[in-house]
Parts: structure tokens; C-alpha cells; sequence
């Protein structure tokens, strides 16, 4: 599915640039994948709202029957407004606030994802007060490294996410106290971008490893958790525009052990939007450096901001031009006040000329949901190709 260059040069009469650019066809193609693909095994799949939250999408993926995972009161509630059922939305996250937790209580969300004991206390005290049952699942530190960049690793004991093996007495200790918590899962999530696949093996050899501890104990759990982090193809966009579903599925199928009747549910976000997303962005200028050119386009790191946090990679392509004669090389680079606000050093490129419209590629991801008000700038507004 490569990009509609006449449809994007059309839509540049129309739209001021940048403007994030949301291919809906790829989008619900991918969703039909992944579908197809969990139903196989009736794997339980919630949509993680912090990768976008834009109102289309959300109602596009609800109306697939996907369930919600979300890491904020505000997301719990826009999930919501936007068809998802509490009864299929996850809260998670390391740092949830009193009114974040009456949110979930007072919509009867179907888990917190708690991540310490003192969180446990605290939404058991809260439910107390409210007279309900708080479902719970603790998320627990695997320790399993998922090969991704250190700022998106969130599984190893050095992170701040998730609940210690070590923890796990006291936990039970905790919860026979707490007569308003109800545990039903254990959660697990180990980074994201994840492209080793070998990762989610490791994890599945870990939870039946820490699932048996709990089996040991006499409790016996309605669902695991294995979080998402599935990552997808930012250097072949076009060439691998919907990842491995079936792939995936199958490496918690052949080595992740479920009792019976227990559920299997995932969290993805990336690998469902990532790619369905351009950022379309115009050249102000080039500017001819020592070493380098310059190509100064009007995006900047305030609306896509995963290069300067991450060195993440995204392609750049010059739409205006033909890809047959791609041998310059410039630095594309925003116009913000920061050094960090480049989104590609040496990226080969036609001639670029003032002007040109180029699409910076898989933004769906992390894009829009980070824009920022930095310098005074505008938010973009988001342009939706139906195919």
C-alpha cells in the first residue's frame, strides 16, 4: 500500500502543512488482520490509546469489538465516548491518582493493572468508600530484556514499572486485608518497538514460571496479561505495511501454558496505527552547510517528536519528486529552536527544492498524541484518506 502522491499533493492545496495524514484503508485492513489472527486462538485484544487517541481511529478500532488499554483517567473516559466497553478496558500505569482510580471505579472498568502494593491499598480504600469490588490484576517485573531501545524497556528490574518476584508474599499478605479488591490476572509488559521476536518467548517461559508460583498457592487466575510493544517495520513501510500477526499469536500459543478456561489478553497500540499514519510536511528552504545540506521543512520536533526523544527512524520521502533519481543527501530538519529537532541525517532524496512536499512515514504511532504547543506552534489537523 504505498503512498496516494497525487492525493497528497491535492490535499496540500487545501490543508495548511504539516498535517498528519491517516490512511483509514490501511488501517482497517490491519485491524481485519489482527482480528483474524487472535480470534484464531480467542485471544482477548485491547487497544492501547496512548500509541493514538484521535476520535476516527478510536471508533473505527471499537467498532472491531477490540477492548481498551489505557494509562490515564481522560483515556479511560474518551475510550468510552468512543465505544469501547468498560467492561473490555485495562488501566494501567505506575502513577494513577485518586480521582484517575474513582474514573475506573465509577465506570466498572474491567481491571487496574496495579503496580505496587500502596496502589493496592489505596483502590481498595477508594472502592470501600464507593462500596464495589475493584478488579485487579498485578503487573508484574518479568526481569526479560525485550532488545529495544532503553527509554522504551519497561520489563527489567531496574525500571519502575511492575511488582518484584521477591514482593510476592507480601502481596498476599496485602491482599487477604483488602476486602475490596478482587484479583483476577497477572500482567506483564516488557518494552515496546519490540522487532525480536525471540523476546516474547522468554516472556512466555517467565509467566509460566511465576503462574506456577501463584498455582502453588492456591490461586488460580481468570486471565493473563502480556501487554503489547509489538513493533513494526519503520526502514520497508510499503513493502511491510502490516506485521506478523499470525506470527505472534503463535509464539504465545505454542509456549505460554493457560490453565483452563483462562484468557490470554494483549495490549497493542503500535502495531495496529503505526504505520497507517504520514506526516506531510512542506521545504521552506535549503540551506548549504560545511558538511551537510540542509533541508528546513515547517514539522518539527513538536509534532513528531520520537526522532529527538528516541533517535527513532522514520523514512522521508520527497513526494514531489520522482524516487528514481534519489542521490543527494540532506539533513531534514524542523524548525525549531533545538539542535535535537532533526528527523534524519544523510537521507538520500531528489534534488529538494523549496517547496517540495515530503512525507515523513509511520507517524501514526506517537505522533499526534505527543504534538506540543512548543514555540507558540499550532496543532496540526489530521487529514483522513479512505481509500
Amino acid at each position: 500500500m504505498e503512498l496516494n502522491r497525487d492525493y497528497i499533493l491535492q490535499k496540500v492545496e487545501q490543508y495548511p502543512t504539516p498535517f498528519y495524514l491517516y490512511r483509514m484503508d490501511l488501517l482497517t485492513a490491519t485491524l481485519d488482520a489482527c482480528k483474524n489472527a487472535a480470534d484464531k486462538y480467542n485471544y482477548k485484544v485491547h487497544y492501547a490509546l496512548k500509541a493514538n487517541s484521535d476520535s476516527h481511529v478510536l471508533s473505527t478500532i471499537s467498532s472491531y469489538g477490540f477492548g481498551a488499554d489505557c494509562v490515564s483517567g481522560q483515556e479511560i473516559l474518551t475510550a468510552i465516548e468512543n465505544g469501547f466497553s468498560p467492561n473490555h478496558t485495562a488501566f494501567a500505569g505506575v502513577g494513577k491518582t485518586d480521582e484517575e482510580i474513582n474514573i475506573g471505579l465509577d465506570t466498572e472498568i474491567f481491571t487496574f493493572n496495579c503496580e505496587s502494593i500502596q496502589e493496592i491499598e489505596v483502590i481498595n480504600e477508594l472502592a470501600e468508600k464507593k462500596g464495589k469490588i475493584a478488579r485487579i490484576a498485578l503487573r508484574i517485573n518479568p526481569n526479560v530484556n525485550a532488545n529495544t531501545h532503553k527509554y522504551i524497556t519497561t520489563g527489567l528490574e531496574e525500571n519502575k514499572f511492575g511488582i518484584n518476584r521477591w514482593e510476592f508474599e507480601t502481596i498476599l499478605k496485602t491482599l487477604e486485608q483488602c476486602q475490596n479488591i478482587k484479583l483476577t490476572g497477572l500482567h506483564f509488559h516488557i518494552g515496546s518497538q519490540i522487532v525480536d521476536l525471540s523476546a516474547y518467548r522468554s516472556l512466555c517461559l517467565r509467566v509460566n514460571e511465576i503462574q506456577q508460583w501463584f498455582i502453588e498457592h492456591r490461586i488460580l487466575l481468570e486471565h493473563i496479561n502480556v501487554g503489547g510493544g509489538l513493533g513494526i517495520d519503520y526502514y520497508q513501510p510499503d513493502l511491510n505495511p502490516i506485521v506478523d500477526f499470525e506470527g505472534f499469536f503463535a509464539i504465545f500459543n505454542d509456549f505460554l501454558e493457560l490453565q483452563p478456561h483462562q484468557e490470554l489478553h494483549f495490549e497493542l497500540g503500535r502495531a495496529l496505527v503505526g504505520t497507517m499514519g504520514e506526516l506531510i510536511t512542506k521545504v521552506l528552504y535549503i540551506k548549504n552547510g560545511q558538511r551537510t545540506n540542509f533541508a528546513i521543512v515547517d514539522a518539527g520536533m513538536t509534532e513528531l517528536i520520537r526522532p529527538a526523544l528516541y533517535q527513532a527512524y522514520h523514512k522521508i520521502e520527497n513526494i514531489s519528486k520522482s524516487t528514481h533519481n534519489a542521490d543527494e543527501f540532506y539533513d531534514v530538519v524542523g524548525p525549531i529552536c533545538e539542535s535535537s529537532d532533526c528527523f534524519g541525517k544523510r537521507v538520500k532524496l531528489p534534488q529538494t527544492e523549496r517547496g517540495d512536499i515530503v512525507a515523513i512515514r509511520c507517524a501514526g504511532a506517537y505522533g499526534q498524541v505527543m504534538a506540543n504547543q512548543y514555540n507558540l506552534r499550532k496543532i496540526p489537523e489530521v487529514v483522513y484518506y479512505e481509500g
